[in-house]
């Protein structure tokens, strides 16, 4: 494919420099200016260039990602994100969600009467220059937490640095971030940010998704504008064969509700976010029944109407429709028709909002001759004028190009003067958050806390998508579990582990974003795993017991008394099968079974929560692990439920070594046979995956179902073998659980302790290198780069899977005495590919 810069880079010598990413990410154009001829055309911005809203709004939502893993929890929840007129307007606001719904306000360069401005800078290099900051509430920029500044493309840096010191000199603060889709500094500007900020005293970041530069010839502007000049005098054919027949533009009537604003114009909060969710699917139904059989549909926002349209596109697209996006903008372009150039047809309009500046021409670029068999116009009502109705307005435009032209008009938000967001302290709570996590509820904010952090977009539980089963994902009978995720099975995620790891440490990548390689076992460790089964089918059956007879019990005087798994994905499903079937073998009870996701740093599903939560009493619900190690997951689960009524964050476990909750079947430390395998031994899928550009703010997290494994697949052998032994232990699981309802099974947390213990001992000085027990040293052998093993001494058979693993790969195990797990995995303490902490990210020990 020919890079859509070649054109310009031939004619003038311009280069890109940098990340091998850029030319995907950047094309060139030219342009009439006098300050700037070149234009860098962002192929994932939305606004020149049409494309997939969920690529639009997910390189957005994955840098507000990255923010809030800088930033930190608290930080976070008390961040502001400021996003620049007119390009970065949506882009802005999807780095706000994926923050986890941060209070936003774009500039704009459109007064508004009875607003007073808070602000305002020049945008030096820019054709129209004026930025205002006109936000609902004027403290909304008066905190004192970080301020994050968003816009498309970090150039000289002028602009950002215009913002801050206008911004400093009234509301001083000690952090800002500055987020851009590409860092193009030159080498002469790269020092210029660190400067100001010793100059000011404060600390400024930047978080890019790429960075290089432009390499410019002498005289490039000249030679740059002559070529705009031949080109504009040249005739032009008309683009792309407009159509004889115009049609006539039909209104689609969205519903959309006059209290939530259009954009970040005066500020977008999350109470507006969660009411924009909760209409979201009755105006995509709308649209979608308007646009009829259309195939190939474009959402054509307007100027710095963005995100709404953008939010409407990505809704259609995940209704099953092939959308594109993009935006008309007041930025004058050259176009020509070569595919070596970003720019290849454009629209031109006279402006349709009365613009303070007066009145000029807006343009369209890329639509005509675009393919489109219909257009969805999105505009606000300041902008449904007859200007856009007239015979060389917009949508006259649109219709001799593209056959279907609907026009949705979204009422102009009128700021109320009642302030929505008061960002002045951290509440004494400060929720956790998530890739996904705002709740069922709408909560309230009063004037001492700040909207809860959550990274995807509330949506109404009757729109989740009905959970997967068997045989269709999995190879889970489909009554025995019910998969709360999308299915990414035909979407390549895996990579050798040295190259994962490598992304992980050079990108800021999270270990959830891809999966490793699945490690399929030799014949001889095969042969191990079936002896391991043969002798300990029994001790987990008595374990399986035990933990669901204490669940049964406990759970008797909660909700309707009928508790509801749900286990943890994906090694806690083996264990929530296997509880279903000693209830149902017991009891006759059919408990409802279903495995969410949870990712370490991230938080849980919110979306399978509210699921659960539509469909369950939520007191009803019962969370089910394999294993514990040093107790992360468990505090990573009561951490993110604390955002959620009614779930109770206790797990229950199959074994607690660590001693880390109360619900457990044994608290030895011995080998669960489901910890020797991967996806073979839970029913073929992958751990849950959670990648911006394909979990939206609307989707369950993802997972691979490895059907092209079933010929490996020992998932039922291992149910079979434990279920096999369900009448043998019945007695002692009876002596069992009358022990432990009258015991004190308050969590010690001995294993924490431990694991600090040998942290300092071996001098790795960093907890998240030390992995406590069978399953969790299993794990180190098969997936991290392991320093070596720890071995209780004398422990016999359940470490021979263990010793096999580490003979493998050339890694010592050390026996030693006090240790109170049969072992421990150490990660290897240096910087390197394996190594990653509690937060999925690489760590370095010092």
């Amino acid at each position: 494919m020919v890079w859509s810069g070649t054109w310009v880079a031939e004619r003038l010598g311009v280069e890109l420099i940098g990340d091998e990413k850029l030319p995907g990410l950047l094309g060139l154009a030219l342009r009439r200016n006098p300050k700037r001829a070149h234009l860098l055309v962002s192929q994932v911005l939305g606004k020149h260039v049409p494309q997939r809203p969920s690529v639009v709004y997910g390189s957005g939502f994955a840098l507000g990602l990255r923010v809030r893993d800088l930033l930190g929890r608290a930080e976070t929840a008390r961040s502001v994100v400021l996003g620049y007129a007119e390009t970065a307007t949506g882009l802005g606001h999807s780095v706000a969600d994926g923050m986890g719904f941060a209070p936003y306000l774009h500039s704009t360069r459109r007064p508004v009467d009875g607003v007073a401005s808070a602000g305002g800078f020049e945008e030096s290099h820019s054709h129209a220059t004026s930025h205002l900051l006109l936000p609902e509430d004027p403290k909304l920029l008066a905190g004192d937490g970080p301020l994050v500044l968003v816009d498309d493309e970090f150039s000289t840096g002028n602009t950002v640095l215009n913002t801050i010191r206008d911004l400093h000199e009234r509301y001083p603060r000690e952090r800002y971030v500055i987020v851009a889709l590409v860092d193009m500094r030159s080498a002469a500007d790269l020092g210029r940010l660190e400067s100001f900020a010793r100059e000011i005293g404060a600390r400024i970041d930047l978080v890019a998704g790429a960075a290089g530069t432009v390499r410019l010839p002498d005289g490039v502007l000249e030679k740059g504008q002559a070529l705009v000049a031949a080109h504009e005098t040249a005739p032009v054919p008309p683009p792309r064969a407009p159509r004889s027949t115009r049609t006539v533009p039909v209104r689609v009537e969205l519903g959309w509700p006059a209290a939530v604003p259009d954009g970040g114009r005066h500020g977008f909060t999350a109470p507006h976010a969660v009411a924009l969710a909760d209409v979201l699917p009755a105006m995509t139904e709308r649209l979608a029944t308007a646009l009829g059989g259309a195939r190939r549909v474009l959402v054509l926002g307007f100027e710095e109407l963005m995100y709404a349209p953008l939010r409407l596109a990505v809704a259609l697209e995940r209704a099953g429709h092939d959308v594109s996006y993009s935006t008309t903008t007041r930025s004058p372009v050259l176009a020509v028709d070569d595919p070596g150039y970003a720019i290849r047809t454009r629209l031109v309009f006279p402006a349709h909002d009365a613009p303070a500046d007066g009145p000029g021409e807006r343009y369209a670029y890329n639509v005509a001759g675009g393919g489109f068999d219909a257009v969805v116009a999105v505009v606000d009502s300041v902008a449904d004028t007859p200007e856009l109705h007239a015979p060389d307005g917009l949508l006259a435009q649109l219709a001799a190009h593209i056959p279907h032209v609907l026009l949705a008009v979204v009422p102009s938000y009128v700021p109320s003067h009642t302030p929505s967001y008061v960002p002045s302290s951290v509440p004494s709570h400060t929720p956790s958050y998530g890739p996904s996590s705002v709740p069922s509820y709408v909560p309230s904010y009063g004037p001492s806390s700040v909207p809860a952090p959550a990274t995807e977009a509330p949506e109404r539980s009757s729109m989740l998508p009905e959970p997967l089963r068997g045989p269709a994902f999995s190879s889970y009978a489909p009554e025995e579990v019910g998969w709360l995720l999308q299915d990414l099975s035909d979407v390549e995620l895996e990579a050798p582990t040295e190259e994962r790891e490598e992304a992980i440490q050079s990108g800021g990548a999270h270990y959830a974003e891809s999966l490793p390689v699945e490690y399929q076992p030799s014949d001889r460790y095969q042969e191990l795993f079936h002896a391991a089964l043969e002798t300990s089918a029994a001790r987990i059956a008595r374990a399986v017991g035990t933990v669901t007879e204490t669940v049964l019990a406990e759970r008797s005087g909660r909700g309707s008394g009928r508790p509801v798994l749900v286990s943890l994905a994906r090694a806690g499903t083996p264990v929530g099968v296997l509880m279903r079937r000693w209830a149902q073998a017991r009891h006759g009870l059919d408990l409802p079974h279903y495995a969410v996701s949870i990712v370490r740093g991230r938080g849980i599903d919110a979306n399978a929560l509210r699921w659960l939560a539509a469909h369950h009493d939520p007191a009803d619900v019962v969370f089910v692990d394999g294993w514990t190690g040093k107790g992360a997951i468990t505090r990573e689960l009561a951490e993110a439920l604390r955002e959620f009524d009614g779930f109770d964050p206790e797990i229950a476990v199959l074994a607690d070594p660590g001693s880390c909750v109360r619900t457990y079947g044994t608290r030895e430390d011995f080998l669960i046979p489901s910890a020797c395998l991967n996806s073979t031994v839970s029913g073929l899928i992958s751990r849950t995956v959670l990648r911006a550009d394909l979990v939206g703010p609307d989707d369950f997290h993802g997972g691979k179902f490895y059907r092209e494994l079933a010929g490996a697949d020992v998932s039922g052998v291992f149910l079979d073998a434990v279920a096999a032994r369900f009448d043998e232990v019945a007695e002692a699981v009876d002596t069992d659980v009358k022990e432990l309802l009258s015991a004190d099974r308050t969590p010690t947390w001995e294993g924490w302790a431990a694991v600090e213990r040998i942290s300092e001992e071996y001098g790795i000085h960093d907890v998240n290198l030390v992995k406590p027990g069978v399953g969790e040293t299993t794990r180190v052998l098969l997936r991290r780069v392991p320093w070596k093993i720890l071995a209780q001494r004398g422990a016999g058979a359940d470490l021979a899977h263990v010793r096999l693993l580490a003979e493998q790969r050339g890694v010592p195990v050390e026996e030693v005495d006090g240790l109170p797990y049969t072992c421990v995995g150490l990660i290897h303490p240096q910087y390197t590919r394996g190594a990653t902490g509690a937060d999925g990210k690489a760590v370095v020990s010092q």
